[in-house]
């Protein structure tokens, strides 16, 4: 019955989906008019890429006396839905995706992306994307990121980060913590003083973002090698996963981590976050620019997790063009519009992590200190990309597990054995394993 109620659901979340993108001209309509484009992201207004790729739509519109019909979706909408959407009429002409071997990797290896070489070359994309930046938007012929032809173009790049109300920290008379121990002597101290520190969303990303971030400050490059691009077996029962498993259980059961958690969506933990109920928050750069509009009164600050040589991240998510597009061109000329000067420092001065900015043009001090941290990430050869990436079903599969961890339904060994069934099930379903 519950898988029954699981196929009806996302019938119906493909049908609204659909019914969404309806609004306007209808697709016929469209085919006969060139000068409209149609594009979907699911950046918020107040964050960096929306308001970089607002002012890409302005200038784009300006430029080529060309009509953008935008409309905004869900990260989810576009997530559960994006085979069956580029697999019909109502296919945007360019859209932002999730990077990785299960999600743009998958569209690619069934054909519904088209190959952007040709454009590539044209406007030069690969000189101002290069070595970790560039994974994420080529894939082979199976799927796999980090080789074949390019199906992806990102602007800006993105990792996972520590923030800290300093605020509350000054408050309850407690220090920014700097390593590893004081991080936990930090959270600590604010369960003595009757605080939950960290705000968790166990029901989509953060829980497994931070379950990730723990495996990696353990992981070396054969680790991340055989998770992400499958050269090699995975020990399940290992030092990485077994530390970062073990960790979220200990931490569920001090207190750092409410058990509550556990039906907690991101948008939600990020906006307790940012109204004071929590001192602390692990998630993506890509808040950067929310809290920075969204939190004037409040001193907060940021920094990756301590002492891990290797961090959550990657490059931003990607732009792609559907197979099923009727204005390629055009939508190449939007992508390179995102990665103008005049649309990427205005990224970079509203708190996110342009690619190809002017440096001298970055004035915002808080923006700065991100770059460089985000930059000294790529020096070191830092991105430890997602947990979720290996399968097309891995990212609710994680969620799931990691629900059951933290409410108490499933210890350690039994959260691993279901992860590592999950993963071997999704590889060998892809046939991707090399």
């Amino acid at each position: 019955m519950k898988g029954l109620h699981k196929v009806l659901a996302a019938g119906v979340a493909v049908a609204t989906l659909f019914a969404m993108g309806a609004c306007g001209a209808s697709s016929s309509e469209q085919e006969k008019d060139p000068k409209t484009l149609k594009i979907w992201h699911y950046e918020e207004a107040s964050g960096a890429q929306g308001k970089a790729w607002d002012k890409a739509i302005e200038l784009f519109e300006k430029k080529y006396g060309v009509k953008v019909q935008f409309e905004k979706k869900s990260f989810e909408q576009i997530r559960q839905n994006a085979s069956q959407i580029l697999n019909s009429d109502q296919a945007p002409d360019v859209m932002e995706y999730n990077k990785g071997n299960a999600t743009a990797g998958l569209l690619a290896s069934q054909g519904l992306l088209t190959n952007l070489d040709e454009y590539v070359k044209q406007y030069n994309w690969d000189k101002k994307i290069s070595g970790s930046l560039a994974a994420t938007g080529q894939y082979n012929d199976k799927g796999i990121m980090g080789s074949g032809n390019w199906y992806g173009i990102t602007n800006y790049g993105e990792d996972v980060v520590m923030y800290y109300n300093k605020d509350m920290f000054d408050k309850n008379g407690i220090a920014i913590p700097t390593t590893y121990a004081e991080l936990e002597s930090a959270m600590q101290q604010f369960v003595d003083k009757g605080i939950t520190p960290l705000s968790e969303g166990v029901a989509e990303y953060p829980l497994q973002h931070l379950w990730w971030q723990l495996a990696l400050s353990k992981s070396d490059e054969k680790f991340i090698d055989a998770y992400e691009m499958y050269k090699g077996d995975v020990d399940w029962q290992g030092k990485e996963l077994t530390y970062a498993t073990q960790t979220i259980q200990d931490w569920v059961k001090k207190g750092y981590i409410s058990k509550d958690s556990t039906g907690v969506k991101a948008e939600d933990a990020g906006q307790a976050f940012m109204n004071g109920t929590y001192p602390m928050f692990f998630s993506g750069t890509w808040w950067f620019g929310r809290f920075q509009s969204d939190m004037p009164n409040v001193n907060w600050t940021f920094s990756t997790f301590p002492e891990s040589k290797k961090v959550v991240g990657s490059s931003g998510n990607i732009w792609v063009v559907p197979d099923r597009s009727k204005r390629k061109d055009l939508a190449a000329k939007f992508i390179d519009m995102t990665l103008s000067p005049e649309v990427q420092n205005l990224m970079g001065n509203s708190g996110g992590l342009p690619i190809a900015a002017d440096p001298t043009a970055i004035t915002d001090e808080k923006s700065k200190e991100l770059i460089e941290s985000f930059n000294a990430v790529l020096k070191d050869n830092g991105l430890g990309f997602y947990p979720d990436w290996p399968t097309s079903t891995f990212y609710d599969e994680l969620n799931a597990s990691l629900q059951e961890l933290v409410n108490g339904t499933q210890d350690v060994k039994g959260t691993l054995d279901q992860m590592k069934a999950n993963y071997d099930k999704g590889v060998e379903t892809a046939g991707v394993k090399q």
